[in-house]
């Protein structure tokens, strides 16, 4: 095995242990009791985002510490950026294998969807050694769901009214544009002018990995501009 699938395997199982402890480190409250796999499963994503957009050095500061990156997102990374993606890898099985167990699929399909794309995409990454930058500009969309995921917190814990639902709702909407909208536009753009340097296959499943995601992602955000604006 190479050290990057021992790292995937290692970290799904360190968030596998997670979720087990998650409900005496942080109990759900009575509103929530009725969903305790729920209340554990969003806990266990906000570890994993602070995990996988790299505690101590996150995401947007690799860029700024490594400015020629944004440059080739194929062959250069820098230290420690492969072992953050297989982390990211290891905590999307995870989760997928999480909602699979818990969740009915009608409920989760596009959860499941969306995770078995990344996880393909990262795993290319992973394995090859490649694209590793790539993966990163990626990993900017796990920031807004800090936020999306306090919300959904909030929501099981009937804080629906209060002024840290309102404030994280307008927090919210501003990272999804920033670094899930712009993000993924930014790294669509950046596939079609670099399509000669990526290899067939690899440029496939890149583009319709962001053929995926864009649509996804403006559903998401209509629904939740009608939910917590224009209810």
């Amino acid at each position: 095995f190479s050290p990057g699938l021992l790292l995937v395997a290692g970290s799904f199982a360190a968030f596998r242990l997670l979720n087990r402890g998650l409900e005496r480190l942080v109990p759900p409250p009575p509103s929530a009791r009725r969903n305790r796999w729920k209340w554990r499963n969003i806990w266990t994503t906000l570890e994993g985002i602070w995990g996988t957009t790299g505690a101590h050095s996150p995401s947007p500061c690799r860029f700024c510490l490594h400015p020629g990156l944004s440059e080739d997102l194929v062959g250069k990374h820098p230290p420690g950026a492969h072992s953050l993606v297989a982390v990211s890898v290891g905590y999307f099985l995870e989760d997928f294998v999480d909602m699979l167990c818990n969740q009915k699929l009608h409920q989760s399909w596009e959860l499941l969807f969306h995770h078995s794309v990344v996880i393909v995409c990262f795993g290319i990454a992973v394995l090859l050694h490649q694209y590793v930058g790539f993966a990163l500009v990626a990993l900017l969309v796990e920031i807004n769901s800090i936020f999306l995921h306090l919300r959904q917190i909030l929501l099981m814990a009937n804080l629906v009214h209060t002024t840290c639902y309102r404030l994280n709702s307008i927090i919210n909407l501003g990272t999804y544009v920033v670094f899930r909208i712009a993000t993924l536009a930014w790294m669509t753009r950046w596939l079609f002018l670099n399509r000669e340097n990526v290899p067939p296959a690899t440029y496939a499943v890149g583009t319709v990995g962001m053929a995926i995601m864009t649509p996804m992602n403006i559903i998401l955000f209509y629904r939740l501009l009608r939910s917590d604006f224009f209810k």
